[in-house]
């Protein structure tokens, strides 16, 4: 048995150390989050170097920077730049009230695995993905504080499906079903637990009714009237428990995997005239950054291997029968529209493919 810290364990520490504001190693690059950095850093970071500003490809296309590198781009850092001007290009809040933020000028060529790997840090820590980073030249001395990561271990990290463990499990009456028992799972990449709701004692050698709902705060806890999650947890919840049996499985990945914060700012961004799909590529992330495989991981931890699936969504589908679940049916899960979310809904089904 060692002390010295796993990869996961590693990685989870700089998923920290980016949200506290400090910066982490990778490959010999330094890079920060923009969005936590503070002015004292940004200060040091500069003083090191000519640092770029990596933001993704979704963003760079908003701000009319070429992207010279597939799914990326790295913007030149002017040495007199300040945090307002890098926390403007990552963050699209003003965007309409200052469209113009250029000219941007972007790097071609050269080893992109840090920027890339920087990205995909940032995003697992539920960060704006922008990332200042610049070469770890030697008047920076040793810094045995800094977390240090190789970027192909990280990336292929950050790739790799993160293994459950059962914590705790216990009989919880709900009210839409008595007979229930709630189950706590953790992963071993030092992100957040799942939990999956077992409504009477279904067979495991038959296909079972299941739903994979992603956490909502706003619709499941608040009511909002933006989205269709609040009832369709409520739904699938009550149609598990008139027929005596069923699954579902609550997936902390708020806002399609984006984090809370993020998926207020592309709700601010909605309130601007932006439909959810063009919201979330303004601020950076693809349409949806969930992980489905974890869905197909906890079913089969609890010795499902078939099941009749709560889904308007084809890519839920698709997903389980790719990992080993067979999906004998797709069960709709419909519920009402409002004057708040039609739009919202209208998008779903025309831009994401879902059958509503």
């Amino acid at each position: 048995m060692t002390l010295i810290p796993t990869l996961a364990e590693t990685v989870s520490r700089a998923r920290a150390d980016l949200r506290m504001g400090l910066p982490v190693m990778i490959g010999g690059q330094l890079a920060a989050a923009v969005e936590t950095l503070s002015q004292p850093r940004l200060q040091a970071i500069l003083a090191l170097g000519q640092p770029v500003l990596a933001i993704t490809e979704r963003r760079a296309e908003t701000l009319k920077a070429r992207a010279y590198d597939d799914g990326l781009a790295r913007v030149q850092v002017p040495p007199d730049a300040d945090l307002r001007w890098l926390r403007a290009l990552a963050d699209p809040a003003d965007d309409l009230r200052v469209p113009m933020k250029g000219p941007l000028f972007t790097a071609r060529d050269g080893d992109t695995a840090p920027h890339r790997a920087a990205l995909g840090l940032a995003k697992s820590a539920q960060l704006l993905p922008a990332m200042l980073v610049v070469p770890a030249s030697p008047q920076l001395g040793p810094q045995p504080g800094l977390t240090e990561l190789a970027p192909g271990p990280l990336l292929a990290h950050l790739a790799q499906e993160a293994a459950m463990a059962p914590v705790a499990a216990a009989r919880l009456p709900l009210l839409a079903a008595e007979n229930s028992r709630l189950h706590i799972f953790r992963p071993d990449d030092g992100g957040a637990e799942h939990y999956a709701i077992e409504i009477g004692d279904p067979p495991r050698d038959a296909p079972v009714l299941a739903r994979l709902h992603s956490a909502c705060f706003t619709g499941d806890v608040l009511g909002s009237l933006k989205c269709d999650c609040g009832p369709q947890l409520h739904a699938a919840l009550n149609a598990m428990g008139q027929a005596g049996q069923g699954v579902l499985l609550y997936l902390n990945q708020e806002g399609r995997g984006i984090g809370l914060a993020n998926k207020m700012r592309a709700y601010d961004l909605q309130n601007q005239g932006f439909d959810t799909v063009e919201a979330n590529h303004r601020l950076g992330f693809e349409d949806d950054e969930r992980d489905f495989r974890i869905g197909a991981a906890l079913l089969k931890r609890l010795g499902f291997g078939a099941v009749r699936l709560m889904t308007n969504n084809p890519r839920k589908v698709a997903m389980l029968e790719g990992h080993g679940i067979a999906v004998t049916q797709r069960v709709p899960l419909i519920t009402a529209r409002n004057r708040h979310n039609t739009g919202y809904l209208d998008t779903k089904a025309e831009k994401s493919g879902h059958l509503l």
